[in-house]
């Protein structure tokens, strides 16, 4: 811990750790993350693709059923699944009434340009006509459109709110992704639509980083834990409110409108949400850094001495001379690195796949996601026993070994049990959650103090490379269903094994310097 952390949580500690004014402003940046995490996993349901079959000339009428008895006369069917976009060709007689008859179709098939949906969802499917197994690869890539536009987020929402400050880029940038949210649902084209899907994740990455920075730094040091825990609580939640639009309206321009629609009003954010201290600090606004603590004592009832932050104000002056390329200069902590970056992509990929596909299990789709999504909340509160208990190795090991078990067995589970298969996949979104979760707090111990936020962020903006690859995954299925969960087995456990290379961090001091970091689980088989 720098001194400038050390004297600032000193402060901090004196208006109290989580007073009234804390809360507030908590509240705020929590509401705002479940709107963001909504609008990041919108892309789910309004690129779903649906079930649907060849309408039949002169057979199918306006209230005709999904799955008529004569269907199977005019469609191919695999075991009991109709074909989606082949029928076989009709008779071409003028007196042609009957389709119960077989004789009234030939066994040449020919593909139809017409459909009868199964249920009354809408999707971008229908929109802009992307049905039948060639075009599945069209809804799968707005997933990972969404998913490059975080990517290059991480850069540029980086750099802006470096120079000026968290708060704009927090709030503009929710605004922001709520017009393009907004205006996509009146693209004139499938390629517009994934113009503004990808300026929609441009401007929304970096607001939840920066919330969930302005939400943590005005705490003490021992709500730290449980506030990070409750943020991504709130990302649960989001994911679930979408979930629940989309059960509601089941139509892809509705979902967005309610769940864009808000955003807007989050202008009022710039008259009631400070600055973060620590950006004040850094760029030498001390006024303001002192405004913002002096609103907290009055809010919180306690009271702050000027010696209290004018000693605030001289450590502020003292700057780091260190870079992120030293890192580079000691070879263990060039293969910690590289093993760091490993294991991040991993839980990426794992967390979104098995989130993504949830609404391909055997059960009701919007009633798999909310289950997939909200049993991440048990394994953020487990994380914060675990870690301490077992210890930060094992907890990370353990969790991407259950996750690669779960995905193995649910290889070999039968359709007919959907119960089993969704309790297996459960068990498997629990174990990635929690690797998620462990793998941000050994990653943050495991570097020296002056590179530590530099090379979190590395691996952060690496991990989304699995998370450009988790919608593509719907892909495997079609080359043989199994193949998804047996890469997500075949992920996890390597990078369980990975982990174990890791030194112990528990009960170690944060290393400041280089050296401190290499000596870390030095004398062991520890990288």
């Amino acid at each position: 811990m720098s001194n400038l952390d050390s004297s600032l949580d000193s402060v901090l500690i004196q208006l109290g750790d989580f007073g009234k004014f804390q809360s507030f402003i908590f509240g705020l940046v929590c509401f705002a993350t479940i709107l963001h995490s909504g609008a990041y996993v919108a892309f789910v349901f309004t690129a779903r693709d649906v079930e649907y079959r060849c309408e039949i000339p002169k057979c199918d009428t306006e209230n005709s059923p999904f799955d008529p008895p004569w269907l199977q006369n005019a469609v191919p069917f695999d075991g009991k699944v109709p074909d989606k976009c082949i029928k076989y060709a009709i008779n071409g007689t003028d007196d042609f009434a009957n389709c119960t008859e077989t004789s009234n179709f030939t066994t040449k098939v020919e593909k139809c340009n017409k459909f009868v949906y199964k249920t009354r969802e809408k999707s971008i499917l229908q929109e802009y006509n992307l049905h039948c197994d060639d075009n599945v690869w069209k809804l799968t890539l707005v997933g990972t459109i969404n998913n490059m536009g975080q990517f290059l987020s991480m850069f540029i929402s980086g750099i802006i709110s470096d120079k000026f400050g968290r708060k704009i880029v927090f709030i503009l940038g929710l605004i922001f992704c709520s017009i393009c949210g907004l205006i996509r649902t009146q693209a004139p084209s499938y390629i517009w639509f994934l113009v503004f899907e990808f300026l929609d994740a441009v401007f929304g990455a970096g607001s939840y980083v920066c919330g969930f920075i302005l939400g943590v730094e005005l705490v003490g040091p021992k709500r730290r834990i449980l506030i990070s825990t409750l943020l991504s609580s709130s990302y649960t939640l989001g994911e679930v409110f979408v979930a629940g639009l989309a059960w509601k309206f089941q139509d892809w321009r509705l979902i967005i409108y309610f769940l864009y629609g808000p955003p807007l009003f989050l202008f009022a954010y710039f008259w009631i949400i400070p600055e973060s201290i620590r950006w004040n600090l850094s760029k030498g606004k001390i006024e303001e850094a002192k405004e913002t603590l002096k609103r907290v004592a009055k809010v919180n009832g306690k009271e702050i001495s000027e010696h209290s932050l004018e000693k605030l104000f001289k450590v502020s002056q003292v700057k780091t001379q260190d870079s992120f390329f030293d890192v580079f200069k000691s070879p263990i902590l060039v293969c910690r690195l590289v093993v760091c970056f490993f294991c991040w992509i991993t839980c990426s990929f794992l967390f979104f796949g098995l989130t993504l596909n949830s609404i391909d299990l055997a059960g009701d789709p919007y009633l798999d996601f909310i289950l997939t999504t909200l049993v991440e909340i048990p394994a953020y509160f487990a994380c914060i026993y675990l870690v301490d208990k077992l210890g930060r190795k094992r907890s990370l090991s353990g969790s991407f070994f259950l996750t690669g078990i779960s995905c193995c067995l649910f290889t070999f589970i039968p359709k007919g049990s959907p119960n089993v298969s969704l309790f297996l996949w459960l068990l498997a979104k629990f174990g990635s959650t929690a690797a998620y979760t462990v793998i941000f707090v050994i990653t943050s111990e495991l570097f020296p103090t002056p590179l530590r936020h530099s090379l979190v962020g590395a691996c952060s903006t690496f991990s989304t490379i699995g998370s450009m690859v988790a919608p593509q995954t719907p892909l495997l299925a079609q080359i043989w269903d199994p193949l998804p969960t047996i890469l997500y087995t075949i992920m996890a456990v390597i990078a369980g094994f990975l982990t174990l290379l890791f030194p112990e961090t528990r009960d170690v001091r944060l290393p400041d310097t280089i050296e401190e970091a290499v000596r870390i689980g030095k004398g062991k088989m520890h990288i």
